[in-house]
């Protein structure tokens, strides 16, 4: 394989994954979809059904990225908030997805500021986490000069930093997490109003089997949503059926367009694996070479289409008595 040619596969997979990582955004930013996460993942919706969630909590002007969602023909969009924030000393921080959601009980307008993010990769050089705890405190922070000025801390409103990991490693996955601010009596017993510290929260959703989740909860929601083993018949029929999330025509047209894009990340980049494993392999002409083959194979695979080590095995249909030995050349590199 020249050069030009691996290159050029390269460019056609990172695109691919672009748009493919903006479908899904695009997905997610449904009110049907966030009011499951929601009231699954966040204390102050778990009285309330799903469709009420939906209709009446989820406010504002819907934002994606930095690109607009144009509403649908039935308005089902999410209203949202500029996914942007600006600090001219911490830099720009772009979310994927950022709404205001009204609290519902409290007697007046008091919004929570959620933001959710799509993530493939759960090992990024970083602790995921202090990721979410950073989203959080500049969701804080930027609220200064926005939801109040001066020494008015009072105005200060809940912030969420929702994470929907799609390849954690096993042990994590169909799990959802949260983290948040508690308070400890390190002496006495002195309590404060919980409102006045719980104001910040990170929660961790890890898919993993479609089939082990129970329906109640989002968790088997986005398992069969971003499942690569699903048709998109099968999807959308569980979407409707299990759910009950309508499929407008724009809904339907996005998870098409979704299952058509994985679909197509996936199939380049096996063939982009397969190639430079085969041309390793070649070029070596020794059992080495070819081990070595299979290494760039499993490290391609790892890279283009965000799969483990152990899924791009399973994909490379590579005995089981052989993957041990290629984990631990992982290991080493």
């Amino acid at each position: 394989m020249d050069w030009e040619t691996t290159t050029a596969q390269g460019l056609h997979i990172t695109e691919l994954s672009a748009r493919y990582d903006a479908a899904c955004k695009r997905v997610l930013s449904e009110k049907s979809i966030l009011a499951w996460i929601m009231k699954s993942c966040l204390e102050e919706y778990q009285d309330c059904n799903v469709q009420e969630i939906a209709e009446k909590y989820i406010e504002g002007q819907p934002q994606v990225a930095s690109v607009p969602v144009l509403p649908d023909e039935d308005g089902t969009v999410i209203h949202g908030m500029d996914t942007q924030d600006t600090s001219l000393r911490e830099g720009t921080v772009t979310y994927d997805i950022r709404f205001r959601a009204i609290v519902p009980g409290t007697g007046e307008h008091i919004s929570l500021i959620v933001n959710v993010e799509a993530q493939n990769d759960y090992y990024p050089g970083y602790p995921l986490l202090m990721r979410g705890v950073y989203y959080c405190c500049r969701m804080v922070s930027a609220q200064y000069g926005r939801e109040f000025t001066g020494p008015n801390y009072g105005k200060l409103k809940k912030v969420y930093s929702i994470w929907i990991c799609m390849n954690p490693p096993k042990g994590k996955e169909n799990t959802i997490n949260r983290y948040r601010l508690v308070e400890e009596h390190l002496a006495g017993a002195a309590k404060e109003a919980v409102d006045h510290y719980d104001l910040l929260s990170i929660v961790m959703i890890c898919l993993g089997d479609p089939e082990a989740g129970g329906s109640e909860s989002a968790l088997r929601m986005l398992d069969v949503l971003f499942s690569d083993e699903t048709s998109v018949a099968e999807k959308k029929k569980i979407l409707q059926e299990e759910y009950a999330i309508p499929m407008t025509q724009k809904l339907d047209q996005e998870v098409s367009s979704m299952c058509n894009l994985s679909e197509g990340v996936l199939r380049k980049g096996l063939a982009r694996g397969r190639a430079e494993g085969m041309a390793e392999g070649r070029a070596e002409g020794r059992a080495e070479g070819m081990a070595e083959g299979i290494l760039t194979s499993i490290q391609s695979l790892m890279k283009n289409i965000h799969v483990s080590a152990a899924q791009a095995m399973v994909i490379l249909d590579i005995p089981e008595g052989e993957r041990q030995k290629y984990l631990d050349l992982l290991e080493k590199q």
